[in-house]
């Protein structure tokens, strides 16, 4: 594996009681750090028959208040002019393709080629019924989405015929400065079905923590090759990492080339503390 250079990016679940994400770009771009992103719920049904990803009995207030990403990094690239700006994750199941191309391409054209689509397949079953996905076809449909965009955004006259998706030959401008795609990055647990759907269609791997990355990037890598690609153009992009000098170099030695750190959700002060204490852990 290629070692890349080592960069570190933050994420945050920002709501409407925290810093605003144009104040929490602008104090990341400031500091050095190399990316934001910003996490995606559209709503939480009230019902709470699906647990909490954490494992939690009450699921934290900030799933419920988290704004829209796609306005929100649109706020951030307007002040802002270095940083990458992505989802963490984007919930691609829960959107219209067409019209998330087109947002994302905005995105990306007005930001000088800024945009990280981080996608996930989502594990709120309440949340997704309420958009008409099917919990069982999740992977399935946000593997065909995913395809139709990258299709919308590549080709003068883009096209796609799928089970869940459907598109007639169409024009669609702007297209992304990035091509011949945005950068796509993949979240998800190891496993062959997920290394499946990132060496077919994604720059890489958001594991959320780094459990297991040692026995879980060579698998990752031989099914990239499997699919006629080099493996040294996927990353892997450790996701939710609480930092330390030992867990960091760890990343390194495993030849990451981009690691986010969690900022709790607070205000801007409070962020801007955080930020202070973890630029001891930018690379000189």
């Amino acid at each position: 594996m290629v070692r890349q250079e080592f960069r570190l990016g933050v994420t945050m679940m920002a709501t409407d009681r925290t810093v605003t994400v144009p104040g929490l770009a602008r104090a990341v771009e400031e500091r050095g750090f190399h990316s934001l992103y910003l996490p995606e719920h559209t709503h939480i049904p009230v019902s709470r028959d699906t647990p909490a990803p954490t494992g939690e009995t009450e699921l934290d207030e900030a799933y419920l208040r988290l704004p829209d990403p796609f306005v929100a990094l649109a706020a951030a690239a307007a002040v802002t002019s270095r940083i990458q700006l992505g989802t963490g994750v984007a919930l691609v199941a829960q959107h219209d393709p067409i019209v998330l191309a087109k947002q994302i391409a905005t995105i990306d054209q007005l930001s000088g080629g800024r945009f990280v689509l981080g996608a996930g397949f989502g594990w709120n079953r309440e949340e997704m019924a309420d958009h008409g996905v099917a919990y069982g076809q999740r992977r399935e449909v946000v593997r065909e989405k995913v395809l139709a965009m990258q299709a919308l955004w590549r080709d003068d006259v883009a096209a796609f015929d799928g089970e869940h998706v459907r598109l007639s030959p169409s024009w669609a401008w702007p297209k992304p400065v990035q091509q011949p795609r945005v950068r796509t990055l993949l979240g998800g647990g190891a496993g062959p079905r997920l290394f499946a759907h990132v060496a077919e269609w994604a720059d890489g791997w958001i594991p959320i923590g780094g459990a297991g990355l040692a026995e879980a990037i060579p698998e990752m890598r031989k099914a990239v090759e499997a699919a006629g690609r080099d493996p040294d153009s996927v990353d892997v992009v450790p996701f939710g990492t609480l930092p330390s000098e030992g867990k960091l170099e760890r990343y390194r030695d495993l030849g990451m080339g981009e690691v986010v750190l969690r900022l709790p959700p607070a205000d801007l002060d409070s962020t801007k503390r955080t930020l202070d204490d973890f630029t001891r852990f930018l690379p000189a």
